[in-house]
């Protein structure tokens, strides 16, 4: 079998779908039908089932795909020990994080760090799908908010600060808050029904969202067209506040922070890639913070 068809084929599996992994591996997807093909020629069976909307795995496919995954992992782990006798951080590193944390942090402090570290290559899965890393070929995930996994190793990064944000057009026609109490009165955006806000120096605050959207990135969007006052983390809306788009709300009350970590399975040795490229995260994040008068 071809490891690279391997791997194509563990990835159809996990996202049940030619056109998803075509879009996840940056293939066309005649490349990832024609990869699927070549396994199903070597296993002499059909290892999935096609329908209008996706796949499902056959038997047959089932049974390959569980060895896959340990042969991935094998892979992984070899290419973790080898780097670890080079002491030369080398090769391609896995990276899976949400999409605003990947857009917000991760690509802005890749170019100097792929001009730091020449051997390395990148592959960034930004989306906000909760992956298996213990059984996954990814090298390492950051994770947004306390942990509770004890099958992977988490090394804590600096955590998030959450700034209260809207628009200027929001708070000409609507006023500024002055107060935290003041906020109930407006109009908020937050990413679940019914929660609260808290705050380290002023308590908190019950919030019934105006509108209510999982996705930080897709909140601040909406912020920006004047939707409300959303509580969104720093390292998102730092460039729109820099450039007058967006406008802090209390700025001098400070707002609740949210845990980050990076996590890399327990199975696995700290290889040289993983080990240097969360030091860089790191120092990134907290350069960033003290550039913009944060921590």
């Amino acid at each position: 079998m071809n490891f690279d068809d391997v791997r194509v084929f563990d990835r159809i599996a996990e996202l049940k779908g030619i056109s998803a992994t075509a879009r996840a591996l940056g293939l066309p997807k005649s490349s990832v039908s024609r990869a699927l093909a070549r396994m199903e020629a070597v296993a002499g069976s059909a290892l999935v089932e096609r329908s209008t909307r996706h796949v499902r795995l056959t038997d047959a496919g089932v049974l390959l795909h569980a060895h896959a995954v340990r042969i991935l992992a094998d892979i992984a782990d070899a290419e973790t020990a080898l780097e670890g006798l080079a002491g030369v951080p080398r090769g391609r590193l896995r990276v899976n994080a949400t999409h605003a944390f990947g857009v917000g942090v991760i690509a802005p402090m890749l170019p100097a760090f792929l001009a730091r570290y020449s051997q390395v290559q990148v592959a960034l899965d930004a989306d906000d799908r909760r992956i298996d890393l213990a059984a996954r070929d990814t090298d390492l995930a950051i994770r947004i908010g306390s942990m509770a996994d004890s099958a992977l190793i988490a090394r804590r990064l600096p955590s998030v600060d959450l700034w209260l944000c809207a628009s200027p057009a929001y708070l000409a026609a609507q006023g500024t808050p002055r107060t935290v109490a003041e906020l109930a009165a407006h109009r908020l955006v937050d990413r679940q029904d019914r929660t609260d806000w808290r705050f380290a120096d002023a308590g908190a605050i019950d919030v019934e969202p105006r509108v209510i959207i999982p996705d930080a990135s897709a909140q601040k969007v909406v912020v920006e067209g004047g939707a409300g006052i959303g509580n969104l983390p720093d390292y998102l809306v730092r460039p729109a506040v820099a450039s007058g788009h967006l406008v802090r709300v209390l700025p001098d009350v400070i707002a609740a922070t949210i845990e980050v970590h990076a996590l890399y399975p327990s199975h696995r040795s700290l290889s040289a890639k993983v080990r240097v490229f969360i030091d860089a995260l790191a120092e990134h994040m907290r350069v960033t913070a003290s550039l913009a008068g944060g921590r």
